[in-house]
């Protein structure tokens, strides 16, 4: 009788069986600027900026980590800046979505050149190129392991991107808002401007708004409170970073109750 051994499967390469252990968060929502896209240039997007967030994703997606993401459109236009310019409002604002929806296009792509699956949907009908925003298919998406991009905000005008992730990430039941700037914290002054900026390493919602600190729109934060749904604000452009947060590593800061 001939007894053939039981061939072993490789583990993924460079993900280790203890990383998969400590992983915190089973599904997250990404919410990254628009203006994280552009790298060091002054607008637009940076193809080498996007390979690097790709790569990243690509790492927590191979532990297992359901994957959201919304992204802002700032890099390519901004509803308000159109509006302080004398243009309407609601005009500007659905410039502002499409840009959004090329920034979503753009971040695909990048994930598929790393050969991370994935799907675009959108808050408005662009069926050519996306998927229209439906709950459950985003839901069974992440179920698969898909990357979900979502653009267009909301699909209203009035409406940051920053509310837009609040609310996909309730309506996916998201275990945390990862939110990646291009600082590492939230600081009680802009720590851009000011070298004796103190860090906070965990803060409270309440503490957040008595202090007037700035970590999303009002409408965005009061929603994400009164859900219960944390918020991880840390910078995405140090690599690494993304891995260590949903591994539970004390990296950037902490908003909850």
């Amino acid at each position: 009788m001939i007894i053939f051994a039981k061939r072993q499967v490789p583990a993924k390469a460079g993900i280790s069986q203890l990383a998969k252990q400590k992983m915190k968060y089973k599904r997250i929502l990404l919410k990254l600027s628009g203006e994280a896209l552009m790298g060091n240039r002054q607008y637009g997007i940076d193809p080498e900026r996007l390979a690097e967030y790709a790569k990243d994703i690509k790492e927590i997606t191979e532990l297992g980590v359901e994957v959201a993401i919304v992204i802002g459109g700032g890099n390519i236009f901004r509803g308000v800046a159109g509006a302080m310019n004398g243009m309407d409002r609601v005009q500007g604002d659905h410039m502002g979505m499409l840009a959004t929806v090329i920034n979503g296009l753009a971040l695909q792509n990048a994930l598929e050149d790393a050969d991370v699956k994935t799907r675009l949907q959108t808050a408005i009908k662009i069926n050519e190129v996306a998927e229209p925003f439906i709950r459950r298919k985003a839901m069974s998406h992440l179920r698969k392991g898909r990357v979900v991009i979502f653009g267009g905000g909301t699909g209203n005008p009035y409406f940051t991107t920053d509310s837009a992730a609040v609310l996909r990430a309730i309506e996916i039941e998201a275990d945390v808002i990862l939110k990646g700037t291009r600082v590492d914290g939230i600081y009680n002054v802009d720590p851009e401007k000011d070298s004796n900026a103190i860090k906070f390493e965990h803060i409270t919602f309440d503490d957040v708004l008595r202090k007037g600190l700035k970590v999303m729109d009002t409408t965005a934060f009061t929603l994400s409170q009164e859900n219960k749904l944390p918020i991880i604000v840390f910078d995405m452009n140090k690599k690494g970073n993304l891995m260590k947060v949903v591994c539970g590593e004390n990296i950037g800061t902490k908003v909850n109750l």
